[in-house]
């Protein structure tokens, strides 16, 4: 019998936490699982001051307490000694790690380890400009030590500040849809109705996600002011900081409906209702984008920015099954949805090809095929050191 190859997967979070990186994270780990080739251990941190060890999902877990968090970056006293612990305890073949997480990468490149390296390059650091430039030399640590690097599309080994200078191996796993999106039932499908029937005679523009800066919902609230507004109908759904700054700035609009945090069973009902799907995101920050992939498995077409060095204009193809505007542009954001609005053809078309793509590329089928492919190349890696 074939001995398992051992995977240390170490990520920020895990599930049932909520967020992108997780979510990819367990992803990963869920296709491996299903393999039966492979034992796993997930270090993360929890989200409170308390160190729990757990099976979740088939997979062990590690998560540690926190005591502060800065810049979006948890703090766990006794990080490092922990890691280090994990590493020569369970000897794992494979380190996976997520980025960015440069608490955790600080520890992890003080540890001798002699594992094959896969570096799980997610999305850049933007929003915190000061340590992204004091982590510069950490990234380039990082980059020299990986076996392999692989990006969540093909496009982002181009524009990132340092993917396009790392010379190794590469790969592109792409996120996939969620398994609460592929099969609407019947109660769902009921409720679409009844949000059909509540803005009947309008377009419904649907959006949903954190009300954060770089989802750009500010621009989608200033292009309803150069929309047709008796024949549109803007759904926000989400929460988020600047809830109640963009509530203040729509305060002025009839069409604009705020309908807060939604249930996966609600967000496809949502999904089935609405005629356009709103994605204004503006930043890299936004590095996928699978509330679009969503959108699209629905047959929604979208309306999108350009955004410079984002994996979202991969995602989502201009012209094929979105309208791409100039980033940040929200009146020519707003020319998007209505000329959708007016074009039974063309938003039947481009919501046709969403759906194509979608189901070519984002769903657990085409995932897991990806992932074993990428992780039969790492575990031959691990042979080869061994010689």
């Amino acid at each position: 019998m074939t001995e398992k190859i051992r995977v240390l997967h170490i990520s920020k979070y895990y599930p049932p936490y909520i967020g992108g990186i997780e979510s990819f994270c367990h992803d990963i780990a869920s296709a491996l699982r299903d393999t039966g080739d492979y034992e796993q251990v997930v270090f993360c941190y929890n989200d409170k001051n308390e160190t729990v060890e757990e099976v979740y999902d088939g997979v062990k877990v590690i998560r540690v307490g926190i005591q502060r968090i800065i810049a979006s970056q948890p703090l766990a006293k006794g990080y490092g000694k922990r890691l280090k612990n994990v590493i020569n305890e369970f000897k794992p073949d494979i380190v996976h790690f997520c980025y960015p997480n440069p608490y955790a990468a600080h520890f992890l490149l003080k540890t001798k380890f002699k594992s094959v390296f896969h570096l799980d390059w997610i999305c850049d650091i933007i929003k915190q400009k000061f340590l992204k430039q004091f982590f510069r030399g950490q990234n380039r640590r990082l980059l020299k030590r990986a076996d392999l690097v692989t990006s969540i599309t093909p496009t982002y080994f181009e524009n990132t500040d340092y993917l396009p200078y790392y010379e190794g191996d590469k790969d592109a796993i792409p996120c996939r849809v969620g398994d609460a999106r592929l099969n609407p039932t019947e109660e769902q499908k009921q409720k679409a109705d009844l949000i059909k029937d509540k803005y009947r005679g309008k377009s419904v523009v649907f959006f949903y996600g954190r009300h954060t800066r770089y989802k750009g919902l500010k621009h989608l609230i200033e292009a309803n002011g150069f929309l047709d507004r008796e024949k549109v109908q803007l759904v926000i759904a989400g929460q988020g900081a600047l809830t109640e700054e963009l509530k203040e700035q729509a305060a002025s609009y009839e069409n604009v409906d705020f309908v807060g945090r939604l249930t996966d069973d609600d967000i496809n009902s949502y999904l089935m209702a609405c005629d356009i799907f709103a994605f204004p995101s503006i930043t890299r920050n936004e590095a996928f984008g699978i509330a679009l992939a969503e959108a699209m498995y629905y047959g929604k077409p979208a309306c999108t920015f350009t955004i410079p060095g984002s994996g979202v204009n991969w995602v989502s193809k201009n012209g094929v099954t979105c309208l791409e505007a100039p980033n940040g542009d929200s009146k020519k954001f707003a020319e998007n949805i209505m000329r959708l609005v007016n074009d039974d053809q063309l938003r039947g078309e481009l919501g046709k090809n969403g759906k194509a793509r979608c189901e070519e590329l984002f769903l657990k089928p085409v995932f897991d095929k990806k992932v074993i492919e990428v992780y039969r190349c790492l575990s031959e890696k691990v042979r080869t050191k061994n010689v």
